[in-house]
């Protein structure tokens, strides 16, 4: 039986995809610390919205520890291809991000239009998401 090798880190590294994952993630950790701020939040029962606010707190680290190991590994595929238990992790990261954008563009409130920022670039990260959503999750085997 042979071994699944995550192809996904041909595109993380070799083709630029860490960019828009890194973008992603760096997105994620300020979405998370401004959660507060969010009117998704703010409408919420303050139980349900202090179980999010530490649920944020445990996530950031992991972020801060993703984008570190992205960094660490840019120079070595081998390397990188340990990434491919974040996989999922990643996933979280872009749909965050493209899922923003779409808040800023549909409601325009102010919230979502500041944390995504230049919505000419944003709109051009949505093409990027798709793709790098299709590619990190190739396997062959």
């Amino acid at each position: 039986m042979s071994e699944k090798i995550w192809i996904g880190v041909i595109y993380l590294i070799d083709e630029g995809g860490y960019e828009i994952i890194l973008k992603s993630l760096r997105h994620y950790k300020n979405r998370l610390k401004t959660m507060g701020n969010s009117p998704e939040l703010k409408n919420a029962a303050g139980m349900f919205s202090s179980v999010l606010y530490q649920q944020a707190m445990k996530t950031i680290p992991r972020i801060e520890d993703t984008i570190q190991k992205i960094q660490e590994c840019l120079g070595d595929i081998q390397l990188a291809s340990k990434l491919s238990e974040s996989v999922p992790f990643l996933e979280q990261a872009l749909a965050c991000y493209e899922a923003d954008i779409h808040k800023a563009e549909d409601t325009g409130h102010e919230y979502f239009v500041k944390l995504v920022g230049d919505m000419l670039k944003a709109r051009n990260d949505l093409k990027i998401i798709k793709i790098a959503q299709d590619k990190i999750k190739q396997y062959s085997g």
